[in-house]
């Protein structure tokens, strides 16, 4: 028995939208469950001193808030500052420290560990653990990189539902904090493909230093909310819209942000042939 293509893309395109379905249940079920303290998991067991420690989520991480580092330390980790390890430039320099201990108090299995922080020569920069496997964005589509892992599904799967965890963890402290920010790019893997979202927080400390009030973000983002275009407000239902269009990179592996230019370069096209053809109809008549 031969299928159609067509039979056979609806099956598909049915089945990814199945499990589109299902991870949106997921998170508003794992969402729904808020945590009264950012100290409190079903994953995490916080000792007196202010340590992790946990048996189920692989490595014990021994969390004891941000500390300082020289400046000498983070010319050698970060390779004399390269380009490519740059975040932003940091808030005047007590509220700088404050948001940062604020920030390196929070801990997940699914959120990358804020480690540190750095004030000297005239620079403020944060310290984050150091994740071998990069974004998964390396992982999903051509990124210019050397060849990397590709991502099986029941990989992709369990990313999703790290990341969905993570979000709601974010979410269910007390206030909510609201990434802002939320992209493929920011999701990052480790040496096990445990997905971890990174960034949490960081677009406050960016926004202050360069004068940007707490409103969303200008620019064309593929990934923020349209209805913060309008309230100008970002909050956890913008974070959940940016986890979908996540989600559809994550299943597709192609970026959105490629098709949408390439359906509008598509629909240029075919306007300017149909304006050609009647252009000719009009001169030969």
């Amino acid at each position: 028995m031969f299928w159609s293509s067509a039979a056979i893309a609806g099956t598909t395109a049915g089945g990814f939208a199945f499990l589109v379905i299902i991870l949106g249940f997921y998170y508003c079920y794992v969402f729904r469950r808020r945590i009264p303290s950012n100290r409190n998991s079903d994953t995490v067991e916080w000792n007196r001193g202010g340590r992790i420690s946990t048996a189920s989520c692989g490595p014990v991480i021994e969390h004891q808030g941000a500390r300082p580092f020289t400046l000498e330390e983070l010319e050698q980790a970060t390779k004399n500052f390269s380009e490519s390890n740059l975040v932003g430039a940091g808030s005047p320099k007590q509220e700088f420290v404050e948001e940062v201990k604020r920030l390196a108090d929070i801990w997940h299995r699914n959120l990358v560990t804020l480690i540190g922080y750095c004030q000297e020569g005239g620079l403020q920069m944060v310290v984050s653990e150091y994740l071998p496997n990069g974004s998964v964005c390396g992982h999903l589509y051509d990124t210019g990189r050397d060849s990397v892992t590709r991502l099986e599904f029941k990989q992709r799967l369990s990313i999703a539902i790290g990341v969905a965890k993570g979000l709601s963890h974010l979410h269910s402290l007390a206030p909510p904090l609201v990434h802002k920010d939320f992209k493929t790019s920011n999701v990052l893997v480790d040496e096990n493909f445990i997905a971890k979202v990174a960034d949490a927080g960081i677009v406050r400390l960016v926004q202050r230093s360069e004068g940007v009030g707490s409103s969303h973000t200008s620019g064309c983002n593929i990934f923020l909310d349209p209805e913060v275009n309008s309230s100008g407000q970002l909050s956890e239902s913008s974070d959940v819209y940016s986890f979908g269009v996540f989600l559809l990179e994550l299943i597709t592996g192609q970026e959105v942000v490629r098709h949408i230019l390439q359906n509008q370069r598509n629909a240029w096209s075919s306007g300017w042939k149909h304006i050609s053809v009647q252009t000719n109809l009009s001169t030969k008549d």
